[in-house]
């Protein structure tokens, strides 16, 4: 089972484990992106950082964390923007949610993104929501 239960997710981020989930496409057609919200603990709170990166993935090449950022002069970017900081593991996905669109059923432990990604190639990159209609962080 790769989705985890939001008990699991907070159990998760209790033993200190980072959660993540992919959130789609983003972007324009001649800049095609895509982004992924991770939830990590530090030092006693819970950080929530949306990443975008430029979508340069190609059937040899699909490791997420080392594509591009989307915004070249956004340095933040390269290693995700904070969005929200909460003190307690269940406040955190809530600002995820709030904050990125997330939704409880589709957090996965850290690493297991890149399958969600690898899925989204594997399906053609279909368009889902588009990251305009996202909350505004």
């Amino acid at each position: 089972m790769r989705y985890l239960v939001e008990a699991c997710a907070v159990g998760a981020l209790r033993r200190g484990r980072s959660v993540e989930q992919f959130l789609g496409p983003t972007g324009s057609p001649e800049r095609p992106g895509v982004r992924w919200v991770e939830v990590r603990p530090a030092s006693g709170r819970y950080e929530v950082f949306l990443h975008t990166a430029e979508d340069v993935g190609h059937p040899g090449f699909m490791d997420l964390v080392e594509f591009p950022p989307l915004d070249l002069d956004d340095e933040e970017e390269e290693f995700g923007r904070l969005v929200a900081t909460a003190d307690d593991p269940l406040t955190a996905l809530a600002e995820a949610a709030g904050r990125a669109g997330t939704v409880s059923s589709r957090w996965v432990n850290t690493g297991l993104v890149q399958d969600e990604y690898i899925d989204f190639v594997r399906a053609g990159r279909p368009a889902r929501e588009s990251s305009d209609t996202q909350p505004p962080l």
